[in-house]
Formats: structure tokens, C-alpha cells, sequence
């Protein structure tokens, strides 16, 4: 009987520690004053943005580049427990990202191949909180001739 005691102590203990992290980064937001960020083209001719993504924020989280010209993203994570995943579908331009975040950086190339405005967006979602999208951890990358 004891045993079972201290188990519903320690899932007590462990929802509870769960519960305030989440409270704690949904206070921390989306991060404010994220300018548009124009992709640095390299000798190759590849656009290159590089992206922190963290509690709720994709930094930066509107991104331009040009249509018909191969991008590379290279996402990080901020350090933390709350897993990230990084979704940017549009058939009509030719990308589809569909992955989860790890620790370690990952790059993702593609190439874009009509104008417009496509959103990306974390699509990860804790039981019943709102999902990090619904958080404010969105962006547009916008194609442009």
C-alpha cells in the first residue's frame, strides 16, 4: 500500500512539474520585434537563413526569398525539455516540410517555385494546452520574384 502511495506521489509530482513549465513558457510568448529577414544569397547562388526556434518562436519568423532559386534553412533549437517540429507546406510553390526538431541543428533545402505567402509553424500540441502554433510559434516565408 505504501508503494502505491509513493507512486501517485511521484505522478503527482512529476504532472505538477509538467503543469508549471508549460505555464512558464506560455508566459514567455511569442518574441516581439521580429523583423522581415531577406535570405543572404551565397557564391553558389543558394539562400541561406539560419532559425532559432524556441518556446513558442520561430526567430526569424518572416523570412523572404526569391522564387526559382534553391534555399537552405538551418534550424536550432534553444535549449529546454518542450519538444519542437517544423511544418511549411505548399504544394503550389513545390515545398513540403514535415519534421520534428532535434537538438542538433538540421538543414532543409528546397526550392521555391511560385510567389506567395506560406506558413510555417511548430505543430506540436501538450494533452489539453493549446497548441505552440496557437502560441504564436508561426512565420511566413514569403517568395518573391
Amino acid at each position: 500500500m505504501k508503494s502505491l502511495r509513493f507512486l501517485s506521489l511521484r505522478f503527482l509530482s512529476l504532472l505538477l512539474l509538467t503543469l508549471t513549465v508549460c505555464c512558464a513558457a506560455e508566459r514567455l510568448g511569442a518574441q516581439p520585434g521580429n523583423k522581415p529577414y531577406r535570405a543572404v544569397m551565397d557564391a553558389n547562388g543558394m539562400q541561406h537563413v539560419n532559425i532559432l526556434a524556441g518556446n513558442y518562436f520561430f526567430r526569424p519568423s518572416h523570412i523572404i526569398v526569391k522564387v526559382n532559386v534553391p534555399v537552405r534553412f538551418v534550424v536550432r533549437v534553444e535549449r529546454g525539455i518542450i519538444p519542437h517540429g517544423l511544418v511549411l507546406k505548399a504544394p503550389e510553390a513545390n515545398v513540403s516540410i514535415d519534421e520534428d526538431l532535434s537538438r542538433e541543428s538540421q538543414t532543409f533545402t528546397f526550392t521555391p517555385s511560385a510567389p506567395g505567402r506560406y506558413a510555417f509553424y511548430c505543430p506540436k500540441k501538450l494533452l489539453f494546452f493549446k497548441s505552440h502554433r496557437e502560441h504564436g510559434m508561426e512565420g511566413i516565408l514569403e517568395v518573391v520574384e
